[in-house]
């Protein structure tokens, strides 16, 4: 199978999670006037583990991309803000009776992040030209929030 890389759009993106990047006007100023505040742009869901901070640090990818793995974590979001200057893939599918559907590749921009919802299959990480880092939000606590899941290979391409 083959799939298109899609622009990402808050609408588009919606099924899956939120689009984390500044709105076009600040929700307030902050700072003495010095600082944009851009607030609550995702939340967390969490259960009832707690909201971790970390850092992951992935190979690239070059187009065209084929994986074979989705997973997804059904207690709690996941959220990918990258540290790097270079645009990512985030690979998601929806499910479709405890199975990935057909997966989507939507082009996230150099700068945007993305916050999965908890139980939303995705890919791994795919930074574009070069290995990247990325700041993650995600859960930890008790009880299973990893399912990974073997497909037939999907081929991205441009």
């Amino acid at each position: 199978m083959q799939i298109a890389i899609e622009p990402l759009t808050a609408d588009a993106f919606a099924p899956f999670g939120e689009v984390l990047a500044p709105r076009t006007e600040p929700s307030r100023m902050i700072n003495a006037g010095r600082c944009e505040r851009h607030h609550a742009l995702a939340t967390v869901e969490r259960g009832e583990g707690e909201a971790i901070l970390s850092i992951f640090r992935s190979q690239g990818v070059d187009l065209p991309y084929s994986f074979d793995l989705l997973e997804r974590h059904p207690l709690g979001s996941q959220a990918f803000m990258p540290l790097s200057d270079r645009p990512w893939l985030s690979i998601v599918a929806p499910d479709a009776d405890g199975r990935p559907g057909t997966p989507r590749a939507f082009l996230v921009p150099a700068h945007t992040g993305v916050n999965l919802w908890a139980g939303t299959w995705h890919g791994v990480l795919t930074p574009l030209g070069g290995a990247a880092e990325f700041f993650v939000v995600d859960r930890e606590g008790n009880g299973e929030n990893l399912e990974e899941i073997s497909i037939p290979p999907v081929t991205v391409c441009a």
